[in-house]
């Protein structure tokens, strides 16, 4: 009777033992299980990663991808003529700041001699500067020693007014002569829109002749001469701004 005790009691002993090393036996191989788990599961999302990242290589040719080049910003470059105006300069140069963006301005040294401060302003503000003529004349009617004149009279002005020489030039009416590139040596500026802002009142007019044209690189020809210039500049702005465009100087668009 006490030998069957003992046999009991040893055989329940080696019953537990067995049952402790089955639950250690169990919890090591799912653990196990799960380590392996997170590995395969790793190597296999690093793997599409980097099967991913090589296929959108491959179909571009290394070019950008369709979502980078969706994502690329169009720009165009927004000019004024004929200032500084001290009744719209400032009105606009209010406008532009508050809207974040960058214009050119191709003036007149007359106009610079008489509002250096607008001028002033304007380049510090990250504008643009560049040169239109002394006075609003045709150069090619002018003999190449009056063309000069009118050139440099403008540049000079406009270096006392921000203390930098001005590298672009936009001659009136678009009339540059050809024979003057060695002397001056300015780049010049011509324009792919001109609503024809001078010739009428309606901003909504000149805005909607811009519209009509408007595509990226687009170089833009207004006057900050009139309310109605301003206002349809602001209107332009705007608008394309929320089709994904952006506004740049002239130089920006030239030397990208």
């Amino acid at each position: 009777m006490q030998r069957a005790f003992f046999m009991n009691y040893f055989q329940i002993d080696d019953l537990k033992k067995k049952i402790v090393c089955a639950v250690l036996i169990f919890v090591g191989a799912l653990l196990l299980g799960i380590g392996v788990a997170i590995v395969v599961e790793r190597a296999q999302t690093e793997r599409g990663i980097t099967e991913q990242t090589s296929s959108q290589q491959d179909a571009s040719n290394g070019q950008p991808s369709k979502i980078q080049q969706d994502e690329q910003v169009k720009k165009v470059a927004l000019t004024f003529d004929d200032g500084p105006n001290p009744d719209y300069t400032g009105v606009l140069l209010d406008g532009l700041k508050e809207r974040g963006v960058k214009v050119t301005f191709f003036v007149l040294g007359s106009e610079v001699e008489l509002y250096p401060e607008l001028v002033r302003r304007a380049s510090e503000e990250g504008h643009l500067i560049g040169v239109h003529a002394y006075r609003h004349v045709n150069l090619r009617q002018l003999s190449d020693a009056q063309a000069i004149e009118q050139v440099d009279r403008t540049n000079g002005a406009i270096y006392r007014a921000t203390g930098q020489y001005a590298s672009y030039i936009r001659p009136p009416y678009g009339c540059w002569k050809e024979d003057l590139d060695y002397e001056v040596q300015m780049v010049e500026v011509l324009w792919d829109i001109d609503p024809r802002d001078w010739a009428t009142t309606s901003s909504n007019l000149v805005v909607q002749r811009v519209l009509n044209e408007v595509e990226e690189n687009s170089i833009i020809l207004l006057h900050d001469a009139s309310k109605s210039s301003v206002q349809a500049a602001f209107t332009i702005i705007d608008t394309l701004q929320n089709q994904g465009y952006t506004f740049v100087t002239v130089e920006e668009l030239l030397l990208e």
